[in-house]
C-alpha cells in the first residue's frame, strides 16, 4: 500500500493563491511595522520572524528587503489614495474635494498611526510620488484653479507648500498626542486654502462641512 504525500502541487489553485496572498500580506504588514518604527536596517530574518514565515517564502515574493519596503510604502499610498477617491467621489467642487481629503488625512495621523508613520517616513519623497496623496492633491488643486476656486501662479510651488503643511501637521500630531487632531487638521486646512487664494470666510465655511467616516480596510488573513 502506497502512502501519498500532499504538497502545494496537490492543492487547488485557488487555495495555493490564497496562501501566497496571506504570506505576502504578512510580509508587507511586518515591513510596515518596521518602517513605522524607523527600523529600516532590520535584517530579512527579523522581518520573516515578525511575519511568521520562512526565509524561503520571503524570496518567493521579493528579491530584496528594499523591494519589500518599496511595496509596503506603495500599498499604504495606494490604499489611502483609493480611500480618498471613494470618500470624495460625490463632491463636484474640486475645492471641497481637496479640503475634504486634507482634513481626513490630518485625522488619519491620529486614527491610523502606523499607516501615517509609514507615510511620514517617506518624507519629501511623498510630495513628488505619483501614488497616493500627492497626485490627487495636485489634480484637485489644478481643477480648482480651472474652476476659479483657487488662484495660484505656480502650481508646483503651491504643491510644495501644501505637502510641507501636511507633513508638518502629521509630525506635530505624533509629537503632541494630547492635541485635538480634528481641530488642528481643520485649522491647517483653512490656512492652506487661503494660501491657494481662497477667502478666509470661504475657507472657514468649507472646513466646517461634515466629513464622511474615515474607515480604512484592515488586512485579513495570516501567513501560511
Amino acid at each position: 500500500m502506497t502512502t501519498s504525500t500532499t504538497d502545494s502541487r496537490d492543492q487547488p489553485p485557488n487555495r495555493v493563491a490564497r496562501r501566497k496572498q496571506r504570506t505576502r500580506a504578512a510580509l508587507i504588514a511586518a515591513a510596515q511595522s518596521f518602517i513605522a518604527a524607523g527600523k529600516l536596517n532590520v535584517p530579512v530574518l527579523e522581518i520573516t520572524q515578525a511575519a511568521d514565515v520562512g526565509m524561503g517564502s520571503f524570496y518567493n515574493h521579493f528579491d530584496s528587503k528594499e523591494q519589500l519596503f518599496d511595496d509596503a510604502l506603495t500599498e499604504v499610498l495606494d490604499v489611502h489614495g483609493a480611500l480618498l477617491d471613494e470618500l470624495t467621489t460625490s463632491l463636484d467642487d474640486p475645492a471641497e474635494a481637496f479640503a475634504c481629503s486634507f482634513r481626513l488625512t490630518g485625522r488619519m495621523f491620529r486614527q491610523r498611526p502606523q499607516e501615517s508613520k509609514v507615510l511620514l517616513s517617506s518624507g519629501l519623497a511623498l510630495l513628488s510620488s505619483d501614488r497616493g496623496i500627492a497626485p490627487r492633491a495636485r489634480r484637485d488643486v489644478s481643477a480648482g484653479i480651472d474652476a476659479g476656486r483657487f488662484h495660484v501662479r505656480d502650481l508646483t510651488l503651491a504643491m510644495a507648500v501644501v505637502g510641507g503643511a501636511l507633513l508638518g501637521l502629521g509630525q506635530l500630531l505624533h509629537e503632541e498626542p494630547d492635541r485635538d487632531d480634528a481641530e488642528a487638521a481643520d485649522t491647517v486646512t483653512e490656512h492652506v486654502l487661503t494660501l491657494l487664494g481662497m477667502s478666509v470666510e470661504e475657507a472657514q465655511r468649507i472646513c466646517r462641512l461634515p466629513l464622511p467616516d474615515l474607515v480604512m480596510p484592515s488586512r485579513e488573513g495570516s501567513a501560511a
